[in-house]
């Protein structure tokens, strides 16, 4: 499924291409997605800071490897993929939206969208579920609550926030994933990023003030870090 997934950026250059592989395969959100069906039933999904579109390359992916007649295609004991019917993703940085465009530019079998944009003011339109890994952190306190509220008008009665944090309470792991994404954003942007960072249960309590309730999910195996996935549904 990697190997599927990664290969819509052949076309983009070595770096997406490499990029894709090393994260689909290195970063354990992408399968807890799909072994836990956290977006079941959710045809449309609007994924903020997007990058260069991975999970919509995943999620397109998982599809036709699980229609697929292979043997032992897809993972025993894993419920089927979501349908994905359309995708926007938003991104701000201008090279991951050349990479991402470039990736879907032929008809990937959804319509796939990709916006250059700022979250902060971006048109979000209407979606069942929203995915938000490792970006939040990046906005300032104020910014941070404008966004959810705007991610809670957006979503209908169903909808879904899957939003992925730092628990700034993980003591030496959450400072070196805080470093780690400092120096990111640094080569990225070429300026020094302030982060807000919060607790896990700070970022609880902000998402019930802005309407949700969530349970979080450990996303620890396999990395030194100390993430959680908060599943929100409309309170």
């Amino acid at each position: 499924m990697i190997a599927a997934a990664s290969s819509y950026y052949r076309g983009a250059g070595r770096f997406a291409w490499h990029f894709a592989r090393g994260k689909l395969g290195g970063d354990p959100v992408y399968a807890l997605l799909l072994a836990q069906g956290l977006l079941a039933g959710r045809a449309r999904i609007l994924d903020l800071g997007c990058g260069q579109g991975l999970l919509a390359a995943w999620l397109l992916a998982a599809h036709a490897v699980h229609a697929s007649d292979a043997p032992r295609a897809w993972p025993t004991g894993w419920p089927a993929p979501p349908w994905l019917r359309e995708y926007t993703g938003i991104e701000i940085n201008p090279r991951e939206v050349a990479r991402a465009r470039h990736a879907f530019a032929l008809d990937p079998g959804a319509h796939v969208r990709i916006v250059h944009g700022d979250i902060r003011d971006a048109d979000y339109g209407s979606a069942d579920a929203v995915v938000i890994l490792d970006v939040l952190h990046y906005l300032d306190p104020a910014a941070q609550e404008q966004v959810l509220h705007r991610v809670r008008a957006a979503l209908g009665p169903q909808g879904l926030l899957l939003l992925r944090v730092g628990d700034a309470a993980g003591g030496m792991r959450f400072a070196f994933s805080k470093a780690f994404d400092q120096t990111m954003a640094l080569m990225r942007r070429r300026r020094w990023i302030r982060l807000t960072c919060r607790p896990l249960r700070a970022w609880e309590r902000l998402l019930g003030a802005c309407g949700f309730r969530t349970h979080a999910l450990p996303v620890i195996e396999g990395t030194p870090f100390v993430n959680f996935l908060l599943r929100a549904e409309l309170a």
